[in-house]
C-alpha cells in the first residue's frame, strides 16, 4: 500500500513524529474545545476552566505556528518544486492539516490582545467556537485524506514499477503471469514435435 506524504510522517521516527504532529496537538486543541463547551453553557469567565481554556489556546496556536513554518519549508516547498505529490489526494492531505493549525493560531492571536480587541467576552468565545469548529473539520478531512491510499488514483511507487538490480531495463512482471507462462509452454509440448521420431512417416 503507498503512503501520502501526510501517513508518511506520523510513521516515520517512532513515536516522535506522532507526539509532535499529532498527540501534542490534538490534547491541546481537544483541551480547548471541551473548556470552550464548559464556558459557552455557563458563563463563568473566570476561575481553572476560564484560564487552562486561555492557556491551550494560547498554546495551541504558538505551536502551529511551528509546524506550520516546518511543513512548508521541510514537505511542501521542496515536495512541489521536485513534482513529487502522489495524486491530489496528498495534497489535500497536507494542505488541510496546514489550514487547520491557521483558526488555533488566530485565537493564540486574540487571547494575545493582537485581534479582536473591540469585541466583548462573549463575542470573543463565540470567535473561539468558530475557530475550534473549522480546525475540526480540516483537521478530521486532513486525517480522512491522510489515511487513503495515493494508488486508488493512478499513483505508483517505486517499487511497484520496478525490481532488482537492473530494474531500468526490466519491466515489472505480475507473479500471477508465469502461471500463465507455463501453461502455454506446455500446451507447445504436446503439439509440437520434439525430435524425428515423433514424426510419422
Amino acid at each position: 500500500m503507498n503512503m501520502t506524504h501526510y501517513m508518511e510522517l506520523l510513521a516515520v521516527n517512532q513515536p516522535w513524529n506522532l507526539i509532535i504532529f499529532m498527540a501534542i496537538p490534538i490534547v491541546l486543541a481537544e483541551t480547548l474545545a471541551i473548556t470552550e463547551l464548559y464556558l459557552l453553557f455557563t458563563r463563568k469567565f473566570d476561575g481553572a476552566v476560564y484560564y487552562l481554556n486561555r492557556f491551550s489556546g494560547m498554546a495551541v496556536g504558538v505551536y502551529f505556528v511551528g509546524i506550520i513554518y516546518y511543513i512548508v519549508m521541510n514537505a511542501i516547498i521542496p515536495i512541489t518544486q521536485a513534482g513529487e505529490w502522489r495524486t491530489i489526494i496528498d495534497v489535500i492531505a497536507v494542505a488541510t492539516y496546514v489550514i487547520a493549525g491557521l483558526p488555533l493560531i488566530w485565537i493564540a492571536l486574540q487571547e494575545l490582545g493582537l485581534v479582536n480587541r473591540a469585541l466583548d467576552q462573549m463575542g470573543k468565545l463565540k470567535i473561539h467556537a468558530i475557530c475550534v469548529a473549522l480546525f475540526l473539520v480540516f483537521g478530521h478531512i486532513a486525517m480522512i485524506a491522510g489515511m487513503l491510499d495515493p494508488g486508488i488514483l493512478g499513483y505508483k511507487g517505486a517499487s511497484a514499477h520496478q525490481m532488482g538490480s537492473g530494474a531500468n531495463d526490466h519491466e515489472f512482471c505480475h507473479p500471477d503471469g508465469h502461471g500463465d507462462m507455463t501453461k502455454d509452454h506446455q500446451q507447445m509440448k504436446k503439439t509440437m514435435p520434439m525430435n524425428k521420431q515423433g514424426h510419422s512417416h
